[in-house]
């Protein structure tokens, strides 16, 4: 039975929306960031990304590729890179699908940013990380 299996809890794993420099340090770009608030290591993590929502003047559906990432290992108290990010896919929602192994158990958990919430006012600092982003 359903009531029968037990599904972990994810705590102290997080998605962030970082803007900062490119590389290049000549524009502002958006970053998404696995972040690893937890003491110990996440394993074999995977991310599935994808957008999907309605064009808000035309009406029309709008569906993103989905995109999979091998991060592999994040050590306790960091992150790791996930993606680039364009403000045209703001508007819509954007969903990460984290899935990763601890203590030979597999946890997984969606974080979804949605519609309009990537916006500089939403921006706060974000541990770890030490830069102004949007963290679920």
């Amino acid at each position: 039975m359903r009531k029968d299996i037990d599904i972990p809890k994810v705590e102290g794993v997080s998605v962030a929306v970082i803007k900062e420099l490119n590389e290049e340090k000549t524009q502002e770009v958006y970053n998404v960031y696995l972040i690893n608030l937890k003491g110990e290591t996440l394993r074999n993590v995977l991310v599935s990304s994808k957008g999907y929502g309605e064009n808000k003047e035309t009406g029309v559906q709008i569906k993103t590729s989905v995109l999979r990432h091998f991060i592999g290992d994040v050590e306790g108290n960091s992150y790791a890179k996930i993606e680039p990010i364009i403000e045209d896919v703001f508007g819509i929602n954007n969903e990460y699908w984290v899935s990763f192994s601890q203590n030979d158990q597999v946890f997984d958990k969606k974080f979804i940013f949605l519609p309009e919430t990537i916006l500089d006012d939403n921006m706060k600092s974000v541990p770890i990380l030490e830069k102004k982003g949007v963290m679920i």
